[in-house]
């Protein structure tokens, strides 16, 4: 059942985790954010989330408020956005439940929730067919949490990459990382012949 959320609450529990007042802005928004040089996180007011999901999306902002540098941005890295945003995403998050283990439960069932909503829009696809940044991120966000969503990897190479996200711990490894899927998926187009 789901209750009204107290976005007070959650905007404390934000600053609490993250030990520094952030600002916190409460907006008819798709999803929550979080910038790394204003310091200002953005969660969402959807009508249809319970706390669990506050929780996990303040714990994935405060991630970025705690781990993510502040000049975090793609055009210093010469690596696309999308793929810093999925590696970084990954580090941070695996970094706060292991700061905050009783994150990792909020993490597990936020997930499950909104996996359950088709949030990630992927129940009418074939996600063999997905782009392989889409399918590490799926893996990150619901792979891991929900185990009635398998995300497939299509080779060994494949595989490796997701292991190498898996144990990023800076975010000098996070560009290394995005650096070699660049390097992999230019390979893969010579390969195949496919964008």
């Amino acid at each position: 059942m789901l209750t009204q959320v107290n976005y007070e609450v959650k905007g404390q529990l934000a600053k609490l985790l993250a030990t520094e007042d952030l600002i916190i802005e409460n907006r008819k928004v798709p999803t929550a954010a979080f910038d790394v040089e204003k310091r200002v996180l953005t969660l969402p007011m959807w009508e249809k989330a319970s706390g669990t999901v506050y929780d996990l999306l303040v714990g994935h902002e405060v991630g970025h408020a705690v781990y993510t540098p502040r000049e975090f941005n793609s055009d210093n890295t010469g690596v696309p956005q999308s793929f810093l945003n999925v590696v970084e995403d990954a580090r941070i998050e695996r970094k706060m439940k292991l700061k905050y283990p009783g994150l990792v439960k909020s993490f597990y069932s936020g997930y499950k929730e909104l996996n359950s909503r088709d949030f990630f829009e992927i129940s009418d696809i074939d996600l063999e067919e997905m782009n392989f940044i889409d399918r590490i991120n799926l893996y990150f966000k619901i792979g891991l949490h929900d185990v009635s969503t398998i995300i497939p990897f299509l080779n060994d190479e494949e595989k490796k990459i997701v292991k190498m996200v898996s144990s990023t711990e800076t975010f000098e490894n996070v560009i290394e990382v995005c650096n070699y899927i660049v390097d992999y998926l230019k390979s893969q187009e010579e390969e195949t012949g496919k964008d």
